[in-house]
């Protein structure tokens, strides 16, 4: 049962990422500077997120260790967070949410693929095997026929 509630975590996180490129572009378009909704974007969601950590650090009696990870990741995922959304607001306009969330999961899973060959970060090394690169070269052709077609 946790497996199916684990899978239904990431599918409404992915339709949560396809409401929040439209919900972007239009304050994109609003704002007139796209940068700038990406920079509110993650002002909003930075909050929340402070709070939830501060919260959750309270209530389990486990401080946050600030010193503990090496420096360069501080900023890492922010920079590429912030160069997807602010993609998703740039494109989302001109080729429609579906193509973008096509070709960006297309991105994720290709990119995906080659973190875990490598084990970065010390994940688990995990092979390509044909089954795997097959479901890529079908999830490739999904995200062509959805811009094209």
């Amino acid at each position: 049962m946790d497996t199916v509630l684990w899978a239904l975590m990431g599918v409404i996180a992915g339709a949560c990422i396809a409401a929040q490129a439209p919900i972007n572009a239009s304050l994109g378009k609003a704002l007139q500077v796209p940068v700038a909704a990406a920079a509110v974007s993650f002002l909003a969601g930075g909050i929340v997120l402070w709070a939830l950590a501060f919260i959750f650090s309270n209530a389990t009696h486990t401080p946050i260790n600030f010193g503990a990870p090496a420096p360069w990741t501080f900023v890492a995922g922010g920079l590429l967070g912030a160069f997807y959304v602010f993609s998703n607001i740039t494109l989302t306009p001109l080729m429609g949410a579906a193509a973008v969330m096509a070709l960006s999961v297309t991105g994720q899973l290709i990119g995906g693929l080659l973190l875990d060959k490598v084990g970065f970060m010390g994940m688990a090394v995990r092979e390509l095997t044909v089954g795997r690169l097959a479901g890529a070269a079908l999830l490739v052709i999904g995200a062509v026929m959805i811009r094209v077609l």
